[in-house]
């Protein structure tokens, strides 16, 4: 039997003491795109840092295993260089320090390098830029520094390409996106994905648009912090009829 990508055990985790997450299963295998849906405050958010081993939460109970190791206790920066992302829904900008500066680093954490040289970073941005329509003076402004929100998305995909993770979960990615936004964002995880086949992705969203492009074979539903009801694409189509009153307690 083939070891699943990221697997979720009865995940429960809280914030401040308050309970989040109240059970989770969830397994996502290599090729496979997943779908998480569910109404404002269901805990899709948090998920998504959770499993990304975001010191906001403590998780109470529970089992993440990424490529069949328990990776439960480990910090964000080992997952990462494990081969987890995260898209954020709300990427930080960082006065002073460029994108090329930034990707140089991150690059040579996840290929567990002491340091990459800057041609070689430059080289590989430029092929990136290219394939998802970049202007290439976009390397040397400041991290998500008066970014638009297409552009702070168009960037997260960028580093998506260049950190060659084995799994991405891209938080809410069409958030303020117009629609010729949307359509780049989701060329950009497309042509990442060509570039690796098994890659497995986890998209958080609210809307079918983005679901319509990227085109998920499972969708889940949450609410109150559990998955309530898992399927394909039919799903997500009788969300965007029907909302979810009929998974509401």
């Amino acid at each position: 039997m083939t070891t699943p990508l990221l697997e979720v055990i009865d995940l429960h985790a809280e914030a401040d003491g308050a309970p989040i997450l109240r059970g989770v299963n969830l397994t996502v295998n290599e090729t496979e795109v997943h779908a998480l849906m569910g109404p404002n405050g269901a805990g899709k958010s948090t998920l998504a840092s959770v499993l990304l081993g975001s010191p906001a939460y403590e998780v109470t109970t529970g089992t993440i295993l990424f490529q069949g190791r328990d990776v439960t206790a480990l910090a964000a920066d080992e997952r990462a260089k494990a081969g987890m992302f995260l898209a954020f829904q709300h990427p930080e900008s960082i006065s002073g320090v460029s994108v090329t500066q930034f990707l140089r680093q991150a690059m040579a954490a996840r290929r567990d390098l002491d340091e990459l040289s800057v041609l070689e970073v430059r080289l590989e941005m430029g092929d990136w830029m290219d394939k998802l329509r970049m202007d290439p003076s976009f390397a040397e402004r400041h991290l998500n520094e008066g970014f638009s929100g297409g552009e702070r998305k168009r960037n997260e995909i960028l580093q998506m390409a260049l950190l060659d993770p084995a799994l991405a979960i891209l938080d809410e990615t069409d958030s303020g996106l117009d629609i010729d936004a949307l359509k780049i964002v989701a060329d950009g995880v497309a042509a990442v994905r060509e570039h690796r086949p098994e890659l497995g992705v986890l998209v958080v969203t609210h809307y079918q648009r983005l679901l319509a492009e990227l085109r998920p074979e499972f969708v889940h539903v949450l609410v109150d912090g559990r998955i309530v009801e898992s399927g394909g694409p039919e799903l997500a189509a009788e969300i965007e009829s029907d909302g979810y009153d009929r998974w509401r307690s």
